[in-house]
């Protein structure tokens, strides 16, 4: 995704940037797909934190709104377009907690001939910080026979290009960020 930024910088003598240096400069110049959602009293333990189960539910949500914003809903929900999960890992590094905005980017990391691998990246909204990663491998299979099928190049052309700047909000948090800042008021 941001691979061209990258090497354009790389090239740059002017410019002396440490990898994570480099890797926050260009996350801020493209932003990826985003989707907003807001933590429920339910999808917390014990602990008071996000279930750690919750995240793969999460991650779902985030891939189903991604695959929409690239233009796939339709074929989605009808059932043209259908793959399944093959591997999930998810890193944690913080805790989410009740009531909190999830910023969740969602970008292709790597195109198979019949999979598709899927990064999330788990922020509180508004913050820097990465709580938790999910890379997720997916097959696409034929719909009623669930074998394997090759991306169709329309397809790979669009998870590629990602949905670069799109948002979904499901929290209500870009309106409620936008509504602060005309007004002047801290969230």
């Amino acid at each position: 995704m941001t691979e061209p930024v990258i090497g354009l910088l790389k090239n740059t003598s002017r410019i002396s940037l440490n990898k994570n240096q480099l890797k926050s400069l260009t996350t801020k110049m493209i932003k990826p797909f985003l989707y907003y959602l807001r933590v429920r009293y339910g999808e917390c333990d014990a602990q008071k934190v996000v279930f750690n189960a919750r995240y793969a539910e999460y991650v779902d949500l985030a891939t189903t709104e991604f695959l929409r914003a690239l233009g796939y809903g339709e074929q989605l929900f009808s059932g043209e377009l259908d793959f399944q999960l093959v591997k999930q890992t998810i890193e944690w590094k913080a805790p989410a907690r009740f009531d909190q905005v999830l910023e969740v980017s969602v970008f292709a990391k790597a195109l198979g001939n019949t999979s598709f691998t899927l990064v999330a990246e788990f922020r509180i909204a508004g913050h820097d910080r990465v709580l938790a990663t999910a890379e997720t491998v997916y097959v696409l299979v034929k719909q009623h026979t669930l074998t394997k099928t090759p991306l169709p190049p329309d397809l790979r052309a669009a998870l590629q290009k990602g949905a670069l700047g799109v948002i979904t909000d499901h929290a209500g948090y870009v309106s409620q960020t936008t509504d602060a800042q005309q007004s002047g008021r801290k969230l």
